[in-house]
C-alpha cells in the first residue's frame, strides 16, 4: 500500500508540472516571417526562457522548401552541434544559443524553418518538455526603376482611339504595380483595363478626361515604392460648351442690346484641344454672310438696322465636330447707367444714391426745424404741470351758451400799463396756445387777470 501510495504521488506531482509549468513558453522567437534580401546575411533569432545551467537539451533546424522537400540542418545538445555538410559553409549555429544564421541569402533559402526543442530540467528527471516553432523565410530581390511603354506614342482622338500604357522593371521580386493619374492613384473604370499583375493599363475608348500625366509605382516586400518617370496623354477633343460674351450693351439671354453709334466687341470661346478655328456668320432675311474669321468680333453699330442676327461657329479640324452659338444684337438707347449688363446684380445705381442722399438732408432739415418750433420738452413739461381738472375738461370753443356771453364788449386802453397789458396778454397767448390750439377771442377776455382798469370802468 505504501509503494502505490508514493506511485500515485510521484505522479500526481508530474502532472502539476507538466500543467503548470510546460504550459508555459520556454521559447520564443520574435518575428515568424522574415522577407530576406538576395545576398544578405538573415538571423533567425531564437529567445530561451530558462537557464542553460538547470537543464539539458536536444533539437533540430530543418527546412522544407515551397516544393515540399524537407531537409534537417543541425542537430544539436547543450555540449555539441552537428551540422550537414551540404550546408556546413552556408550556415551558423552558435553553442549553446538555439538560434541560426543563414551566412548569405540565395532563391533556395526560401520556405519554412522548423526548430524542434526538447527540454529536460535536473530536479524533474524523466520529465522532458518539447517545443516547436516554424519560420517563414522570403528571399526578395530588391525593385529597379520602373519604366512605362505607350501605344501609340502620339496624340489620340477622343471616343476613336485606345490607349496601352506597358510598366516594367529591370529587377525585383514579387513586384507590385501601381497606377497613378496626376499624382493620384487610378481607381477601377469601365473604360480602364488591368493585366492580371498590373502591370499594363488599358483605356478603350480614350475620353478628355484621361488627357493628363500618368507615372506607375513599382515595390515589393524588401523595396519601397519606386515611381517611374511621367508619361503624357494628350487628347484631342471638343468643341465644348461654347459661349458668346462681351463687356459692353446690355444682355438679355442669347438678345445683346447697345447704345446707336456705340462699337461693341464680341468674344467667342470654346473648351477644346487643338484651339479651334472660329467662323462669324451674319443672318437677315433667310440670308447668311461670312463676315470674318478669329474669336474677336468688332460690330458698329450705326452700320446697323433695328435688330440683326448673328452667329458664330466653332470648328475643331482635328476631331473634325463643331458647335453653333446664335445671338440677337439690337442698337436702342439705353440711358444713362445701362451701359454695361452685370450678370450678379451687385452693382447700384448712382441715381439711387443720389436720392437716398437726398432723403436723409431732407429728414434732417425737418427734424431741426421742428425742434425749433415745438419745444418738445417744454411742451410736456406744461402739460404736466396742469391741473388735473383742466386736463380731463372737454374742449370748448367758447360758444356752447351764447346767451351768457351776450352784451356789449369795450376795449379801453389805460395809459402807463400798456407794457404791463402787453406782457399779461403775451403770457396769456403763451399759456392757451399751449393748451389749446383753437381758443377764441372770447377766451382771451374772459381769462385776462383782474387790473385797476376795472375799477375806472365802475
Amino acid at each position: 500500500m505504501e509503494a502505490t501510495g508514493g506511485t500515485a504521488l510521484y505522479i500526481c506531482s508530474v502532472l502539476f508540472f507538466f500543467f503548470t509549468e510546460a504550459s508555459s513558453e520556454f521559447i520564443n522567437i520574435p518575428t515568424l516571417v522574415h522577407h530576406g534580401i538576395e545576398g544578405k546575411p538573415l538571423l533567425l533569432s531564437v529567445e530561451t526562457h530558462f537557464s542553460l545551467d538547470e537543464v539539458e537539451i536536444q533539437g533540430t533546424w530543418s527546412h522544407t522548401r515551397p516544393s515540399g522537400t524537407r531537409a534537417t540542418l543541425v542537430t544539436f545538445t547543450k555540449e555539441s552541434a552537428i551540422t550537414d555538410m551540404m550546408y556546413r559553409n552556408h550556415l551558423l549555429f552558435t553553442q549553446p544559443n538555439v538560434s541560426l544564421l543563414i551566412r548569405k541569402l540565395n532563391p533556395e533559402d526560401e520556405g519554412y524553418y522548423t526548430l524542434d526543442l526538447n527540454i529536460e530540467f535536473h530536479n524533474k528527471t524523466g520529465l522532458v518538455i518539447k517545443e516547436e516553432r516554424t519560420v517563414h523565410v522570403t528571399v526578395d530581390v530588391p525593385v529597379g526603376s520602373p519604366v512605362i511603354e505607350k501605344k501609340p506614342m502620339n496624340a489620340v482622338v477622343e471616343d476613336k482611339a485606345n490607349v496601352t500604357l506597358s510598366c516594367s522593371v529591370e529587377r525585383g521580386s514579387r513586384v507590385v504595380f501601381e497606377w497613378l493619374k496626376d499624382n493620384v492613384p487610378l481607381g477601377y473604370s469601365d473604360r480602364y483595363h488591368f493585366s492580371e499583375d498590373n502591370s499594363t493599363l488599358f483605356i478603350s475608348p480614350v475620353r478628355k478626361e484621361d488627357k493628363g500625366i500618368y507615372r506607375c509605382v513599382a515595390s515589393n516586400p524588401v523595396s519601397p515604392g519606386r515611381h517611374s518617370r511621367a508619361i503624357e496623354i494628350n487628347v484631342y477633343y471638343g468643341p465644348y460648351n461654347l459661349e458668346v460674351n462681351s463687356g459692353q450693351g446690355l444682355r438679355t439671354g442669347e438678345v445683346f442690346t447697345i447704345n446707336p453709334g456705340e462699337l461693341v466687341f464680341f468674344e467667342c470661346r470654346a473648351d477644346s484641344n487643338p484651339p479651334n478655328s472660329y467662323v462669324w456668320i451674319s443672318k437677315s432675311r433667310n440670308t447668311t454672310k461670312v463676315i470674318t474669321e478669329g474669336p474677336r468680333l468688332e460690330v458698329l453699330s450705326y452700320r446697323l438696322a433695328q435688330a440683326e442676327e448673328y452667329l458664330c461657329r466653332a470648328f475643331n479640324n482635328v476631331t473634325q465636330k463643331q458647335d453653333e452659338a446664335q445671338f440677337t444684337l439690337v442698337v436702342a438707347s439705353l440711358g444713362p447707367g445701362k451701359e454695361k449688363h452685370s450678370q450678379d446684380g451687385n452693382s447700384v445705381s448712382p441715381l439711387a444714391v443720389i436720392t437716398v442722399c437726398s432723403l436723409f438732408v431732407i429728414g434732417c432739415m425737418l427734424m431741426f426745424f421742428l425742434r425749433r418750433t415745438c419745444h418738445p420738452k417744454r411742451l410736456l413739461m406744461s402739460i404736466h404741470n396742469r391741473p388735473l381738472s383742466e386736463q380731463k375738461r372737454p374742449h370748448r370753443s367758447g360758444h356752447e351758451d351764447a346767451t351768457e356771453d351776450f352784451g356789449i364788449y369795450e376795449f379801453v386802453s389805460i395809459p402807463g400799463k400798456m407794457e404791463s397789458a402787453q406782457a399779461s396778454c403775451r403770457s396769456l397767448a403763451r399759456l392757451e396756445s399751449v393748451q389749446d390750439m383753437h381758443t377764441t377771442i372770447y377766451d382771451v377776455i374772459r381769462h385776462v387777470p383782474e387790473t385797476p382798469s376795472h375799477s375806472l370802468l365802475k
